[in-house]
């Protein structure tokens, strides 16, 4: 099974990470999809807006609602995440050499989310990286039954860890 994850300490850093991996795969002629995140800041000091893209070239969906200043709780909207959801899966089924999910998050620990794109890419010996967290690192291993490799937070040993895994994928084909 080739499924990674990568931790970045920052808050947004995973998100920046996946999303220059991404285009350094693509410049390179490796066709993933999936998602990653892109956060915009909010002309009214509110909570940044978080908008995926569908990869290789979009769309790009808010995947946030706007709850208010004030507001504590979670922004995601879950309906917006099932149609990204939806749109990577159709794009797997038509063919793509890895697939990169931005994170492993609360739904996915929960059975939702992209927990389906992710065993399906995994079925087809299809390379898997994830963003995680510490708040969903029991439930992502749990899902993925230990054999997960940690990658460092740099583009560089994530670039080398995906041409490692597709082309050992395209030479067993």
């Amino acid at each position: 099974m080739k499924i990674a994850y990568t931790m970045a300490p920052g808050r947004g850093d995973t998100d920046l990470l996946l999303f220059d991996l991404s285009r350094r795969l693509l410049e390179k002629g490796i066709r993933a999809t999936g998602v990653v995140q892109i956060n915009a800041e909010r002309d009214d000091a509110g909570p940044c807006d978080m908008d995926v893209q569908v990869l290789p070239e979009g769309p790009v969906i808010r995947i946030s609602q706007s709850l208010g200043r004030e507001a504590r709780g979670c922004r995601l909207d879950p309906a917006a995440l099932e149609r990204a959801v939806g749109l990577v899966e159709a794009r797997l089924a038509s063919g793509a050499d890895c697939l990169i999910v931005n994170k492993f998050g609360k739904h996915e620990a929960e059975g939702r989310g992209f927990r389906t794109a992710i065993a399906e890419a995994l079925s087809a010996d299809m390379p898997v990286l994830v963003g995680l967290n510490a708040l969903n690192a029991e439930a992502f291993h749990q899902f993925s039954g230990g054999p997960a490799t940690e990658l460092p937070a740099n583009v560089e040993d994530l670039v080398h860890w995906m041409f490692s895994v597709t082309a050992a994928t395209s030479t067993a084909a």
